[in-house]
């Protein structure tokens, strides 16, 4: 069961993940994947972006800071290569029940990122949640080749897709 939510606004998809997350964990549902957590500290400056890995709580840089000036993508290859090699890690344990992904980005869209770790989840039978923006739908979707479900960007009826496809349960609040 593959997920996905859109969200607008800077930072809403990345604190409704973050969300999700505290609230399946505190449900003593196992989690596993990587949400974003947004740094802020300096207000003329982009934020830092690290990503927390979920089952083992790392939280480890994907920014890199290139500058007051600087201009187009700043993610660090390196961190977020790292971030996918720690999130496999907890895959492999076999204890999770579902997997939530901070995004399906541009690495992904370019079959990069966490697209074989959200791949292997799936053949695994682990349900998987990501948030998509508008500019990477199309890629996402021809990624899911059919099999994803859009789900209300509401913590309400997000946390119900995530307990329904935990529990194998059709989810009833999918949109």
């Amino acid at each position: 069961m593959l997920g996905y939510m859109i969200s607008s606004g800077r930072g809403a998809g990345d604190r409704l993940m973050m969300t999700l997350a505290e609230q399946l964990a505190a449900r003593g549902i196992a989690v596993v994947g990587a949400v974003q957590l947004n740094v802020e500290y300096d207000p003329e400056r982009h934020c830092h972006m690290d990503l927390r890995i979920l089952g083992r709580e790392d939280v480890l840089r994907i920014s890199e800071d290139r500058g007051r000036h600087a201009r187009g993508c700043r993610l660090d290859p390196r961190g977020l290569a790292d971030a996918v090699a720690r999130v496999e890690s907890v895959l492999d344990q076999g204890r999770a029940a579902i997997m939530l992904v901070n995004k399906f980005g541009k690495q992904e869209a370019e079959g990069g990122g966490f697209r074989e770790v959200i791949g292997r989840a799936l053949i695994a039978g682990i349900p998987v949640l990501t948030t998509v923006s508008q500019g990477n739908l199309d890629a996402f979707l021809d990624f899911a080749e059919g099999l994803a479900a859009e789900v209300a960007a509401d913590p309400a009826q997000a946390i119900a897709w995530c307990l329904a496809a935990a529990t194998d349960t059709p989810p009833a609040l999918a949109v």
